[in-house]
């Protein structure tokens, strides 16, 4: 058995040339390099981590449905192969949506610009403290009229992804232009808003609804929308409740109501940067979202 084994590892490792020099060491770490900052850019901290999990463990079956067949044990073998195969082709028709938006991402002018590079602004403080002073005038009227909004604040390109989808807007964040858009008696008011840097990316975006069976009944849609979108991304929604003026900002699959304006002015700061927290990022998680409530 173990004489099969190594014979099987050396047929697909033959074609390779062995020999160590520093053109390889180069290759080695540039192929490593490319596929971390996929990994970093695409992957981490999505629902998409579980699925190249996923495959790798088709990957371990297809090797041992090999190593089976090659100490005659043939029918299953084959049988494991098969069904390896079968998955595999059922991950392309699972995943058809996810694949569409992300073959639409690549396609878009300044993508390996904007995985590359990071945009750093001299200004970019400033700039967030005057969106989040538009974001709390625009909120205080959405609650008092209890008028629904569901914003989202993005952060990567997974939520990209996403408001691709929706009408595109691009345009300097004010409290006028976010009230306009979620008025109710305009088209775009059902969908969410996705805030990219210091412009309103796109609005009328849907978003993927979560499906935890043992969310409350009493999350409606733009709630359910923004639990889905913090699942699969690493954005921040604000959401503000069309039946109880309530707001509520969702992360990671969790969700903070807020009772005044002060403390959802101080976690958007926090969330966009505008403060300078000395803590670790796992201590500011932690209390930024002390009270968070599992759904």
């Amino acid at each position: 058995m173990t004489e099969h084994i190594m014979t099987l590892f050396q047929s697909i490792l033959r074609p390779i040339e062995w020999s160590l020099t520093w053109i390889n060491i180069l290759e080695v770490l540039l192929i490593a390099s490319v596929l971390y900052l996929f990994y970093r850019k695409f992957i981490r901290n999505t629902q998409s981590e579980k699925l190249v999990k996923g495959l790798f463990i088709l990957v371990f079956l297809w090797i041992l449905s090999e190593i089976l067949t090659l100490i005659n044990l043939r029918i299953l073998g084959l049988f494991l192969k098969g069904l390896v195969t079968f998955v595999s082709l059922g991950l392309i028709v699972i995943f058809q949506p996810e694949l569409r938006r992300f073959l639409g991402y690549l396609g878009q002018p300044g993508f390996i610009g904007r995985t590359l590079f990071s945009r750093e602004n001299s200004n970019k403080k400033e700039t967030n403290t005057d969106i989040i002073k538009e974001i709390i005038e625009s909120v205080k009227y959405l609650t008092k009229t209890k008028t629904g909004a569901l914003i989202v604040f993005q952060k990567g390109p997974n939520t990209a992804l996403y408001s691709d989808v929706g009408t595109k807007i691009d345009a300097i964040i004010s409290a006028e232009l976010i009230l306009t858009i979620f008025h109710p008696n305009t088209p775009l008011h059902d969908g969410a808003m996705v805030i990219d840097g210091h412009k309103i990316h796109s609005a009328g975006v849907l978003l993927p609804l979560t499906e935890d069976p043992k969310l409350s009944w009493k999350y409606g849609t733009r709630h359910r929308a923004a639990i889905g979108m913090s699942e699969v991304s690493d954005a921040a929604i604000l959401v503000v409740s069309e039946e109880t003026g309530d707001v509520s900002v969702c992360m990671d699959g969790m969700l903070k109501k807020y009772e005044d304006l002060m403390t959802l002015k101080a976690d958007l700061e926090a969330i966009l940067g505008v403060k300078k927290v000395e803590e670790t990022e796992e201590e500011k998680h932690k209390n930024l979202f002390d009270k968070l409530k599992r759904k």
